[in-house]
């Protein structure tokens, strides 16, 4: 590829996608979901290339934009560590970040049934999950562990916010998403294709998540509510199934990532 072009004018209108990112999911005034998707590091930046996700731009410190493999005609911008971090508004430990043109959320009928409607599928379903940090750690996990989308009532944070993807190290670009519009009533649309919801809590009248036999339901969808407060009594009474994660005693709860991955793992 040609070489980066420099910039040496923090306002430059070039690198205009990645102006004050610390300053939260969009631009003053712009609609949720409207900014373009931004990803930090070499690693994340490789799967954004490798994902569908078209690449805006890339930019970063000298050496670490070249080293990329990119496609030809993604512009490609460098400059040194003090205007990379007056752009952006932080110092950056990465060096490296891109923009993508965002894609829209799943059909959510479609990411439902999936590819063949009789074969096992496995799906996490967020209740006001709005951490974007927890999202990227669930989503991350949850490609690790062989879940094939994400389904979000409509309170979850943006999994497309950076602080998602820079948690998941980009592997929420992989992971199709699509939103509950009605919550919690089209959990239904869930029973409808043949799955079991099993939603997560800490009660002691839930069952042990042990006895959740995956291979007696090859469709399940883990239920998963806001750091805290966890699901509400209306998502819980909606499921099919509650289940517990044992725990020594003192203990009262995991962190909902944590819960995540352990739920995932344990229904594979």
């Amino acid at each position: 590829m040609a070489p980066p072009v420099v910039i040496t004018d923090p306002d430059d209108p070039r690198v205009a996608d990645f102006r004050d990112l610390k300053a939260g999911d969009r631009p003053v005034g712009a609609p949720r979901g409207t900014a373009p998707v931004i990803v930090e590091g070499v690693p994340a930046v490789e799967r954004l290339l490798g994902s569908p996700y078209r690449v805006r731009a890339v930019f970063g410190v000298p050496g670490r934009v070249a080293a990329l493999d990119l496609p030809e005609g993604v512009p490609a911008f460098e400059a040194d560590k003090w205007v990379l971090s007056e752009v952006i508004g932080f110092r950056l430990t990465r060096g490296v970040l891109a923009s993508a043109d965002r894609r829209p959320p799943a059909d959510l009928d479609a990411l439902v049934t999936g590819p063949d409607p009789a074969a096992p599928r496995r799906l996490a379903v967020l209740e006001a999950l709005n951490d974007a940090e927890n999202l990227g750690s669930i989503a991350r996990s949850a490609v690790a562990l062989g879940v094939d989308g994400l389904l979000l009532d409509p309170r979850c944070a943006d999994p497309l916010y950076r602080r998602s993807v820079r948690v998941s190290m980009g592997h929420v670009l992989a992971l199709p998403f699509a939103v509950l519009p009605e919550w919690p009533a089209d959990l239904d649309r869930l029973h409808e294709a043949g799955y079991l919801t099993v939603a997560l809590t800490p009660a002691e009248d839930a069952v042990d998540l042990a006895d959740v036999d995956p291979a007696a339901h090859p469709r399940t969808a883990v239920l998963l509510g806001a750091e805290g407060p966890g699901l509400t009594p209306e998502a819980q009474r909606a499921a099919r199934v509650r289940a517990r994660i044992p725990m020594r005693s003192g203990v009262d709860s995991l962190g909902v990532a944590a819960a995540a991955a352990v739920a995932f793992a344990a229904l594979r």
